[in-house]
């Protein structure tokens, strides 16, 4: 997949070559009806496919770096069309299509090997793991709760700085369905007025606490500005792994849940949770996408 991704940048710039009418390094082709063009030269191709090959040496010396098996893969270019986004067969609400409610889904239908990571609530500050997903460009989504990371806002916008996106998991981490839809609506409208405050945008992706929901809370949720509800297929910890489907199979285009903990809660760190999550799915053929370029 790495080496198609070397062939792939290097044909799509042969290609643009080619439209535009371009001959051998300096010459002048003469495209129909038009003026002359000027080549670019070869060498324009040489330095990308150095460029190439420098970062893909990067991102294997972090993957030796911080203990992975196997260099990642790289996901190949967001779609340009994208999916439809539906959602998933007995997750409905009574009305959900005729009320226009956001989708709750826990996979995005794709073609290509990809998953999407997504990590929830936000107690654990690790700086270390803010620096290993930098250096090992892996994308990931945050879903925030106000509770845990009001403590220190500072970490979570360095965390977007670094291209992160910051979504929506309600200011207090209640279980929605026990709450009156006022009372859900300032939990979630609540929460977007926090990032909007402190991170300077409004986020349209929400998770409702432990996944549960009912029809007030997706009412309150269309409501704060929210267009879609992201579950999870699998769930990923330091020391396992736990699966929504009864075969114990990650699938294509599948949103793997984690959360902002460390050795308080588990037997590990986040660093040991992206190490058992990269080892998982790199050896199984899948790249890790940004679930946002899909949306």
């Amino acid at each position: 997949m790495r080496r198609l991704g070397v062939r792939t940048g290097l044909a799509t710039l042969a290609l643009a070559a080619l439209a535009s009418g371009c001959g051998k390094d300096g010459d002048t082709v003469e495209p129909a009806g038009g003026q002359p063009l000027q080549a670019p030269p070869a060498r324009a191709l040489d330095s990308y496919a150095e460029k190439l090959r420098a970062a893909q040496a990067a991102r294997a010396a972090a993957a030796k770096r911080w203990g992975l098996k196997k260099v990642p893969l790289t996901a190949p270019p967001p779609p340009a069309k994208k999916p439809r986004i539906t959602t998933r067969d007995g997750f409905e609400v009574d009305g959900h299509e005729r009320l226009g409610l956001p989708p709750v889904f826990t996979t995005v239908p794709v073609e290509e090997k990809v998953v999407f990571l997504t990590i929830d609530d936000g107690a654990e500050k690790d700086p270390e793991f803010l620096r290993m997903m930098t250096e090992l460009k892996v994308p990931y989504s945050a879903f925030l709760s106000d509770y845990v990371v009001n403590d220190d806002y500072g970490y979570f916008k360095d965390m977007q700085q670094r291209g992160v996106s910051l979504h929506n998991h309600t200011l207090r981490h209640p279980y929605l369905p026990a709450l009156s839809r006022a009372e859900q609506e300032r939990e979630i409208c609540g929460m977007q007025d926090v990032i909007e405050k402190r991170y300077g945008t409004r986020p349209v992706l929400f998770r409702p606490p432990y996944g549960n929901y009912d029809k007030a809370t997706l009412r309150a949720a269309k409501s704060c500005g929210i267009t879609h509800v992201p579950l999870w297929n699998e769930e990923v910890f330091a020391g396992h792994w736990e699966y929504r489907e009864w075969d114990r199979r990650i699938r294509a285009g599948d949103i793997v849940l984690s959360h902002f903990r460390g050795r308080d809660d588990w037997d590990g760190t986040m660093r040991d949770m992206v190490r058992r999550f990269l080892d998982k799915v790199t050896a199984e053929g899948y790249a890790v996408a940004r679930l946002e370029d899909y949306l």
